[in-house]
């Protein structure tokens, strides 16, 4: 079997299929293999695991995990589709701790939006490079082949729809071509596509692409081309706090846990904990497509826990203020209404009240010394792609497989509805990692 695609979801399938005794070679475009696994948070949201029990967590169940997708989602991504994967995802991350020796560990201290439990899973880097690192170790001792700096260009198929091979193409312009009884498409989605972003995603298209420029839509094109149905192109996960200019996520928990954001104006916009995807169309409202995370000392604390809220520190892009003064002369923005905004937030955190966005203050006020730090609406992946079946088996039209065509990841349908604001913290590593055992498994077999 051939599986397009070297990140969670590619190597999954590919650990998978060995474990059926299948051979699998592994296509990945790039010199070494990163793709969107390694720029991602590299969370993964799991029911009903032992690492959440470690924690006290004894009450969560895959049913709860697709309840929450379902009501991120508005109820518009298919039921059947969010419990098949929060079905497959605990035991997946179970048995890659067990055969393969990677550490999962679950976040605690806060829960990201959406979510109803204490389940996003991560390995202790709490990075998706060290993910991505881990699972190539795993790969590399489990004599998966990985073949890089193949880029998989074309697909062979016959009359019926199965595929025979594909047509790999080298750096310097030398084709191969390879077969196969079986082919995995673990090659992402479109967000690398302007065009395709434009007819799909409009309030992101002026957005910063933060995937891999690979993601070209490939997977969408081969299938069309064969005649598979493709759903919720719509769907995709933004990021409404990624440091500018830097170019580094900032993690979330610090708007769960008490932070704001505020515009140019020094005003406040928008709920922060209505999830971090939809912030990125939110502050790419706001004058220059540009916000502040405001946050105070004991949230910095937090941040540093996270890698990639250290790099930001380090970069300089966290900015340190002792008041509120100094904190908008930094800044640049408006004292008057940067105070107003600040003693607003306070007075609210300190009744626990509500505001006009409807955002519930739980977490201690924030007090100075205080932080901030400069951010822009990006563009993570795209959430839409091909529909497939229980075994991940690529759906046509008319409801029939492709006889030995398997999606995963970005390349197939998500469970995030098809708009912006349907995306559930950890839905694109759920989707690789909880469809690349289930193709892996079933490609194997074929």
């Amino acid at each position: 079997m051939l599986i397009v695609g070297a990140g969670a979801c590619g190597l999954v399938a590919a650990l998978a299929a060995r474990a059926q005794g299948a051979e699998a070679l592994v296509l990945e475009r790039d010199r070494t293999p990163t793709g969107s696994t390694s720029l991602s948070s590299g969370f993964i949201p799991a029911p009903a695991t032992r690492f959440q029990h470690a924690i006290g967590v004894h009450d969560d169940t895959p049913d709860l995990l697709a309840a929450d997708i379902l009501a991120k989602t508005k109820h518009s991504a298919d039921a059947h589709e969010a419990l098949r994967l929060a079905r497959a995802i605990g035991p997946a991350l179970e048995w890659l701790a067990d055969a393969h020796g990677i550490p999962f560990h679950v976040l605690d201290g806060f829960r990201y939006p959406g979510h109803g439990r204490l389940r996003m899973h991560a390995v202790p880097e709490r990075t998706g490079a060290a993910l991505e690192a881990r699972l190539l170790r795993a790969a590399t001792a489990a004599d998966v082949s990985i073949v890089t700096e193949a880029h998989a260009t074309d697909l062979f198929a016959d009359t019926a729809g199965r595929v025979h091979g594909v047509r790999v193409t080298r750096p310097d312009g030398r084709t191969e071509d390879i077969g196969c009884g079986a082919l995995v498409l673990a090659c992402n989605g479109y967000g690398g596509a302007p065009d395709l972003v434009r007819r799909h995603i409009p309030d992101l298209a002026d957005a910063i692409y933060f995937g891999h420029p690979g993601n070209q839509g490939d997977a969408l094109r081969w299938g069309d081309e064969l005649g598979a149905e493709a759903r919720d192109l719509g769907a995709c996960q933004g990021h409404g706090s990624v440091a500018h200019p830097h170019g580094i996520p900032i993690t979330w928990a610090l708007m769960m846990e008490g932070g704001i954001q505020v515009n140019t104006l020094g005003r406040r916009f928008w709920n922060e904990h209505e999830g971090y995807s939809e912030a990125a169309v939110a502050v790419l409202r706001q004058p220059g497509g540009i916000a502040f995370g405001i946050h105070d000392a004991r949230l910095h604390e937090l941040g540093m826990t996270f890698e990639d809220y250290r790099q930001a520190e380090a970069t300089g892009a966290i900015r340190h203020a002792s008041d509120i003064a100094q904190l908008a002369a930094d800044c640049a923005l408006p004292a008057d209404a940067l105070a107003a905004t600040l003693t607003d937030v306070q007075a609210l955190a300190r009744a626990q009240g509500t505001d006009a966005f409807g955002r519930h203050f739980t977490a201690p006020p924030l007090a100075a010394p205080y932080c901030a730090v400069r951010v822009t609406g990006a563009l993570f992946h795209t959430q839409g792609g091909l529909l497939v079946d229980d075994d991940a088996r690529v759906l046509r039209g008319n409801g029939t497989v492709l006889p030995n065509l398997f999606a995963g990841g970005g390349a197939a349908r998500g469970v995030s509805g098809n708009a912006v604001w349907g995306y559930l913290s950890g839905n694109g590593l759920l989707a690789a990692v909880g469809y690349g055992i289930l193709a892996g498994t079933a490609a194997a077999r074929v």
